[in-house]
């Protein structure tokens, strides 16, 4: 390297470099394109030719550029007069013409496409030429119709429709969705999915998580999530599908987040569920009424019962029996005929831990001490059920809630059905539940129902629950 050079003096670095035109630049950015595009000068000499365009009709840009017209190449000779005057039409309209028409490929195919055009104007503002940018009709119509899907899902869809982004957080919602989440459209963008749903919401997030690392799964999920309205918690089960979205433009497939499509199908779930556990409760009566139909003792019947009742229906059971005590200043029962009053016996309880009551020592067990407003003794008064829970905001004083009612600490439901038989109270059999299982509803009082017209029947064949107690 010379002095001068090392110095840092231009006297010996060389002539610069001339300008770009930005030819170069423009080459690149029309081989970039999507779509095809050829260009033509005032005369219709083809000027422009990208590798769209070479690709789409096989003509390479050194076999185009300079040819004068379609006609001949890339227009059969038969439709150049109509071609050319639609184009000729464009370069002196305003603004951009859409034409469809078949172009010839270089084998001699035809491709039909659909082109746009318009005006190219020189400095004085006249003509001095067009550019036509075209493309093949069905691709045109494939991208035509994935924009108006995504207008009608996320307009007129009969389900809810919402992009999830990749941090899990909806991006675009549909009005559908929108109203069963309990919000606005545009209130709910951006806002975890937590501030939407109260339960339900870790296997909703690990759906899409899933979604977004693997790809989605083969069938819907039917998913049970607690929705967060104003008027109070809903429970509700959503017929969900996935779809990952990535983006086309990408070398590599990167996902821009998920499609999440659900409908609900919560009165059509709960009535399946309902009627599988009524087959379920109808079986087990049978087994039960089969089982204890094999006991030679009817007492051992009532057991047999009692523990067919508990499989999928509660935790515990406890049977009270009636017996009368003429000398309680307790007021008389409408259902006692001599007018004493009416109070209970532990009898039996299942399942059995520890030794506890049973039938055979119920004559000599003491009355069980129940406050006035137990449900026992409320099942009684009324002769049908009596449901009961501990109090719903303020779950550490369950146990003592069920140690006042003598069930066990773990307790928090309870559903009380009377034993009637030959139309006489004969007792009370209780159903408990601990906190991992709903409270009781009206199905469960009417198969608790059942449950106790089989007990009672088999407690007056055993002459149980009639006779005073010895003392």
């Amino acid at each position: 390297m010379s002095a001068s050079r090392r110095s840092g003096t231009t006297d010996e670095i060389g002539p610069p470099e001339p300008e770009r035109d930005g030819s170069d630049l423009l080459a690149a950015l029309l081989d970039g394109m999507d779509a095809a595009l050829c260009a033509f000068d005032a005369d219709g000499v083809v000027t422009h030719w990208n590798r769209e365009a070479e690709r789409v009709l096989g003509w390479t840009a050194a076999e185009a550029v300079g040819r004068r017209g379609l006609s001949g190449w890339a227009v059969r000779p038969g439709d150049a007069a109509e071609v050319e005057g639609r184009l000729l039409t464009a370069m002196h309209a305003q603004g951009r013409q859409v034409h469809e028409f078949a172009l010839v490929t270089k084998d001699g195919g035809r491709v039909l496409v659909r082109v746009q055009s318009a005006a190219v104007r020189g400095a004085d503002g006249k003509p001095a030429g067009l550019y036509c940018a075209f493309s093949e009709v069905h691709a045109q119509i494939d991208l035509e119709r994935s924009i108006a899907l995504s207008e009608a899902l996320f307009e007129d869809a009969a389900w809810g429709v919402v992009l999830v982004d990749a941090d899990l957080r909806p991006a675009v919602v549909n009005a559908h969705a929108a109203q069963a989440l309990g919000s606005g459209r545009t209130s709910l963008l951006g806002r975890p999915l937590g501030d939407l749903l109260t339960q339900g919401v870790e296997e909703l997030e690990g759906a899409l998580a899933h979604v977004l690392a693997e790809g989605p799964p083969p069938t819907p999920t039917d998913l049970w999530v607690s929705v967060r309205l104003p008027g109070g918690d809903t429970r509700r089960c959503w017929r969900s599908g996935f779809v990952r979205l990535s983006s086309p433009l990408a070398e590599e497939p990167v996902p821009l987040g998920v499609a999440w499509l659900f409908q609900d199908v919560t009165e059509s779930k709960q009535t399946e569920q309902d009627a599988a556990q009524l087959r379920f409760r109808v079986n087990q009566l049978h087994r039960a009424a089969r089982a204890a139909a094999e006991c030679e003792d009817p007492a051992e019947a009532v057991s047999v019962q009692l523990d067919f009742s508990l499989a999928g229906f509660a935790d515990n059971a406890v049977l009270d029996l009636v017996v009368r005590d003429p000398a309680s200043g307790a007021p008389p029962r409408e259902d006692s005929p001599d007018g004493t009053p009416v109070r209970l016996v532990r009898a039996l309880a299942t399942p059995s831990g520890t030794p506890g009551p049973s039938l055979d020592r119920y004559r000599t067990a003491l009355p069980a001490r129940y406050a006035a407003a137990h449900p026992a003794l409320q099942s009684v008064e009324r002769t049908s059920s009596v449901r009961a829970s501990a109090p719903a905001g303020a779950p550490e004083r369950a146990p003592e809630w069920a140690a006042a009612r003598q069930w066990p600490e773990d307790t928090v439901h309870a559903l009380c059905s009377v034993l009637r038989s030959r139309g006489r109270t004969l007792g009370v059999v209780t159903f408990l539940r601990a906190g991992s299982r709903p409270q009781f509803e009206r199905m469960d009082a009417t198969y608790a129902e059942s449950i106790a017209s089989r007990i009672a029947a088999a407690l007056d064949l055993a002459g149980i629950g009639t006779d005073p107690p010895r003392t």
